[in-house]
């Protein structure tokens, strides 16, 4: 009988689920690979959280920078230090992107959630970001702009990760998005055979904001029941997108509970799990049994539905609107934390920048 290093990497091994690191720190990265992982992450808030636990493996690396470019702004060398990290994670995974023939071993780098109105300025730093290795793969926002700003960067060429996404009428804008750029490469003799589009569904934040909504309404729910919405919706859009046969895998992010794993066994998806909750799963004893195609119970859709019209909104494949993306009550919260995030990495580079002359 075969054993495996930990419950992670018997999912890898045993089901066509994926594991994805949720960072790019080195010591977090060489855990998951280990554990069988994939795939990785960033972002500008990972990127301050790499700082704030590995800053003695960049802390000489900002100050070089700085001396060497010697007019750019906090903002400049923020980026190239995104960049850098992207890139020393993408050289980790560089064998799994080998052996996988490009459909595995890639790292996702974030564009500037500041541009989430803007799908040129995505688009057009999404192609830039594909240049930096042969494994990056692109996070792109699901606001309104950002739906064409995947087309775009699809076709040209560009592994998209969507982020910001937490509905099915969402997870399908994008789907339907990636098709478009694949068909329009392909109708100009343009190769995709190695391409890996994803799509996030950010289940966690989901259940997150749903929870700030009976907090304002006053609505009291079975307990436990808010634990299930992002679950049921990621469910449901995999049914879909296997029925549609879309070439778009989904992603699961926001990791809040073990059914965000344990749900998802099975299923020919992506878990992009951070390294606290891949510890807790790697020492649990949830059995690793493939739970993807078991439905989430009917008396949970039912009071979900009945007490949450943003649960609604997120479960309907026509719940929202394309233009309505944007106003969505998790796409707000999630877009001003990533927007601060940047400013708070911003005020870290700012500081080496132009430090207080009385500390030394």
């Amino acid at each position: 009988m075969k054993t495996y290093k930990s419950p992670l990497h018997k999912t890898v091994e045993t089901t066509k689920t994926d594991v994805w690191n949720d960072s790019c720190s080195v010591g977090e990265l060489e855990y998951a690979i280990e554990h069988g992982a994939t795939g990785a992450t960033t972002n500008p808030v990972i990127v301050g959280n790499v700082l704030d636990k590995e800053m003695n493996l960049w802390d000489n690396r900002i100050r070089t920078l700085i001396g060497t470019m010697s007019e750019a702004s906090e903002e400049d060398i923020a980026w190239k230090l995104n960049e850098e990290m992207a890139v020393k994670g993408a050289e980790l995974l560089l064998p799994v992107f080998r052996a996988h023939g490009g459909k595995k071993g890639r790292i996702s780098i974030q564009t500037n959630a500041r541009y989430y109105r803007n799908w040129k300025l995505m688009a057009d730093q999404a192609e830039y970001f594909n240049t930096l290795a042969e494994n990056i793969q692109v996070k792109i926002p699901v606001t309104a702009a950002g739906v064409k700003a995947i087309e775009e960067a699809t076709y040209r060429g560009v592994n998209i990760n969507a982020t910001v996404s937490f509905t099915l009428p969402q997870a399908l804008a994008v789907a339907e998005a990636v098709e478009r750029g694949l068909k329009r490469r392909e109708g100009e003799g343009k190769d995709t055979s190695s391409m890996a589009p994803v799509c996030t569904i950010m289940v966690g934040r989901l259940d997150d904001w749903l929870k700030v909504v009976a907090e304002k309404e006053g609505i009291i729910a079975t307990p436990g029941l808010l634990e299930w919405p992002g679950v049921a919706v990621f469910k449901r859009a995999y049914g879909l997108f296997q029925e549609r046969n879309y070439r778009c895998r989904l992603l699961a992010a926001a990791y809040r509970n073990h059914y965000h794993w344990s749900e998802f066994i099975g299923g020919d998806v992506v878990l992009t799990i951070p390294y606290s909750w891949q510890k807790r799963f790697n020492n649990s004893d949830v059995p690793v049994e493939e739970r993807m195609g078991v439905p989430v119970e009917p008396a949970i859709i039912d009071e979900l539905l009945h007490k949450f019209d943003d649960f609604r909104r997120a479960w309907e494949p026509e719940g929202m609107s394309l233009e309505e993306f944007d106003q969505y009550g998790a796409t707000r919260r999630t877009l001003r934390s990533f927007i601060s995030g940047y400013e708070k990495l911003l005020g870290v580079i700012r500081n080496f920048m132009i430090s207080d002359p009385d500390k030394k």
